[in-house]
């Protein structure tokens, strides 16, 4: 796996040296279109607000500071190292995600696209010639920390790695599946539950492993409070829980 990074958080900084307003929508616009704006040329911005306010400066400042970018460089140059089997190259980037005040950003649908794709274009292939992508996002509602920062990018590598060997998730069990050997291979230790919890959302996911679609993987993958923040179905689960579930089964899982 062949991972070239580039640094897109000064980017974003750029962007809020711009008084809010026209001026900077149409900057954020040049800097991700293609130069004739016919096309994406800096997929992850399309994640940010462009509109965000002073907490997002902030956090972008907080994380120029402690130099995120070579430490997201540093993550991406160790996934490309432990999966030099894998084939393929990918652009790497870093952007901050305004789920706390962004209007437009529910953390949980944004989650879902980053972690599996958008539906209707999770089966198709990426053009000739494309570039691809592979997005760390830190969230504007969490601290920044080097943890994060390195587990955001080396997820991204691995579940690239994943969906070369598995193809794209299909059921609620794949993502299951993908989603908890990702979070172990990228050394995360959240979320998680306790053993009454863990086993209580297994007999509630049991009956949902089969279904395809979104809206039960939504409620099922992330808890009642994200089905109720995007009008969907309560089913009586913890914050995060079905994911919660993968990462303990995955860690407990003998090692391959």
């Amino acid at each position: 796996m062949k991972l070239n990074y580039t640094p897109l958080l000064k980017v974003q900084r750029e962007l809020h040296g711009i008084p809010r307003g026209p001026g900077r929508f149409t900057q954020y616009l040049r800097t991700m279109l293609s130069a004739d704006g016919t096309d994406v040329d800096l997929a992850p911005l399309v994640a940010i607000n462009p509109m965000a306010r002073d907490h997002v400066t902030a956090l972008l400042d907080a994380l120029l500071a402690m130099d995120a970018d070579a430490i997201a460089a540093q993550a991406a140059a160790q996934a490309a190292a432990d999966l030099d089997h894998v084939p393929g190259e990918w652009s790497v980037a870093t952007i901050v995600a305004d789920d706390l005040l962004g209007s437009g950003t529910n953390r949980f649908a944004c989650e879902f696209e980053l972690r599996f794709g958008p539906e209707k274009l999770r089966l198709r292939k990426p053009k000739r010639g494309q570039r691809q992508w592979l997005t760390g996002v830190l969230w504007s509602s969490e601290a920044p920390g080097e943890s994060a920062i390195r587990q955001t990018i080396l997820a991204a590598a691995h579940r690239a790695a994943w969906q070369h060997a598995h193809g794209p998730v299909r059921t609620l069990a794949d993502m299951l599946a993908q989603e908890g050997h990702v979070m172990a291979r990228a050394g995360c230790t959240l979320p998680a539950l306790d053993d009454e919890e863990i086993e209580y959302t297994r007999a509630v996911l049991a009956p949902c492993l089969n279904a395809p679609d979104q809206r039960t993987a939504i409620e099922c993958l992330f808890g009642d409070a994200a089905a109720r923040s995007l009008g969907l179905t309560p089913r009586g689960l913890s914050p995060w829980a079905g994911l919660s579930l993968a990462l303990y089964d995955a860690r407990c899982a003998p090692a391959s």
